[in-house]
């Protein structure tokens, strides 16, 4: 580990977003799932949430990029589940449909706790889940399509959610925990030795400035 690219991932890692997120339900599309996820690590956001397709979902690492490193994806069994897991922790819900309550995306308000769901490319949001939404947003259309591919309308909603949060400040200093980015920053810069130390129920050691610790570690 160079200490340049321990200044790279602790200048990522401090301008994480703990509370903006996204919830995929049902999204089914590979590519598009792994698409939202680079979206996801753009904007700086910590953790995304899925709602599983009954036949599962795997990564497109082309795609993503190597992104499921950076971003955690919690997963849900269906949506009443998800959106009470967000509603626990304070989000405001905005579902990503064309309907006679939803408002422009750039009307919203992005600095507070926002979670935005988005919906399956065939089917769109649930039924279910348009219901338990705070506020539906929609991408102003002026041709004959009335939606957008479901990740390049992730990226329009969530760079206006970067717009808002970078000109409030939000990305100038750390938003978590001084526990939890000690914990990440460890996790990232040294993947394997943790999950040598978990496996072990021993804590991690701290970083010095430049990346490096006092303490080897045999992976035996």
């Amino acid at each position: 580990m160079t200490p340049e690219r321990f200044d790279r991932i602790r200048e990522v890692l401090t301008a994480r977003q703990p509370d903006l997120t996204v919830l995929m339900e049902r999204v089914n599309k590979t590519h598009n799932f792994s698409a939202i996820l680079r979206n996801c690590d753009a904007v700086g956001i910590l953790s995304a949430h899925a709602v599983v397709p009954d036949k599962g979902i795997d990564l497109h690492h082309a795609t993503s990029a190597g992104t499921a490193q950076w971003v955690q994806v919690r997963t849900h069994d269906d949506t009443g589940s998800a959106v009470q897991a967000l509603r626990d922790e304070g989000f405001t819900i905005l579902a990503a449909h064309v309907s006679d309550r939803a408002v422009d995306y750039r009307e919203v308000d992005y600095t507070r706790p926002t979670a935005l769901m988005m919906g399956a490319e065939l089917y769109g949001i649930s039924d279910e889940g348009l219901e338990a939404a705070d506020q539906h947003v929609v991408v102003p259309m002026r041709g004959f399509v009335r939606s957008l591919n479901v990740s390049v309308a992730t990226a329009l909603l969530l760079f206006e959610a970067h717009r808002q949060r970078s000109a409030a400040g939000m990305y100038d200093a750390s938003r978590l925990d001084p526990a939890t980015f000690d914990k990440l920053l460890f996790e990232w810069t040294y993947p394997r030795e943790a999950r040598i130390f978990r496996e072990r129920a021993e804590p991690y050691p701290a970083l010095a400035e430049d990346g490096s610790w006092a303490e080897g570690i045999s992976s035996t």
